[in-house]
């Protein structure tokens, strides 16, 4: 066990870590906040907590004594429930959006260059996500779902027609899931303003404190870009968007605040 100048113990961090398969995103915030800490000068032995996949339940939950930390999108309503540590932690990749589509259906995009023609397709999201109501304020078209690896299949099997991920997200995924059904759609992709934060229990301020000044630390000595680009420099260069002719699609985020 490492010690805290050699005379106490490092504090012990509960993470909430959902049920479901753990990608490399998972591994890279793991990794960040363990450095972050030990720039600040506050080492911590870090435990994980198995939850529901229902992730406002996980923030409220962060009132208990049995977890301490979450990492999650941002919204209004999220940021009233934890202490936000508005330190964006991939880089705005979150608010990027790949479209993954049955490979059958790729023809349907082939002409797709505006926001009203998207409109007339339907997306899946999961039913407590931010992207769900930012999807649908804009409106756009969203199946909502509780079961995320359940997404994969429906799109797979035609049942809705795309499923929006993050440029940091898509490729692991796919990977993961590996079904040759699923590709992205290489013409467009959507965008929007947010950003992906550390939540931390209101009970532990200090932990709050202590994670925002490391993660400035590593912002300003590189080593937050240099581990960024680490784990996922790799998967933007391989994402099908360097082309001519490629379409953004830009959308309002009317609930975030940076």
């Amino acid at each position: 066990m490492l010690y805290v100048n050699n005379t106490q113990a490092q504090q012990a961090i509960n993470i909430a870590q959902e049920q479901r398969p753990q990608y490399k995103r998972d591994e890279y915030l793991t990794t960040l906040l363990t450095l972050a800490l030990n720039a600040a000068e506050q080492p911590a032995k870090l435990n994980t907590v198995n939850v529901h996949p229902h992730q406002q339940r996980t923030l409220i939950a962060l009132d208990s004594d049995a977890i301490d930390l979450y990492w999650s999108m941002t919204s209004p309503d999220r940021e009233t429930l934890a202490i936000p540590i508005k330190v964006p932690l991939f880089k705005g990749y979150i608010g990027k959006r790949a479209l993954v589509t049955q490979q059958a259906f790729l023809n349907r995009f082939e002409n797709i260059t505006t926001l009203d023609q998207l409109a007339s397709f339907t997306a899946v999201q999961g039913h407590d996500w931010p992207d769900t109501k930012i999807l649908a304020s804009n409106g756009l078209s969203v199946r909502p779902l509780a079961n995320y690896e359940a997404m994969f299949g429906l799109v797979a099997n035609g049942r809705v027609d795309y499923f929006p991920r993050s440029f940091i997200e898509v490729s692991s995924e796919l990977i993961q899931v590996n079904n040759k059904a699923l590709v992205i759609v290489p013409n467009i992709y959507i965008s929007y303003p947010s950003a992906f934060y550390y939540f931390v229990t209101k009970r532990k301020p200090e932990l709050a404190d202590a994670l925002y000044k490391g993660l400035e630390i590593m912002q300003k000595n590189g080593s937050f870009d240099a581990l960024f680009m680490k784990y996922f420099s790799v998967d933007l260069k391989a994402l099908p968007f360097e082309s001519e002719g490629v379409i953004e699609i830009k959308l309002d985020n009317p609930y975030f605040k940076p």
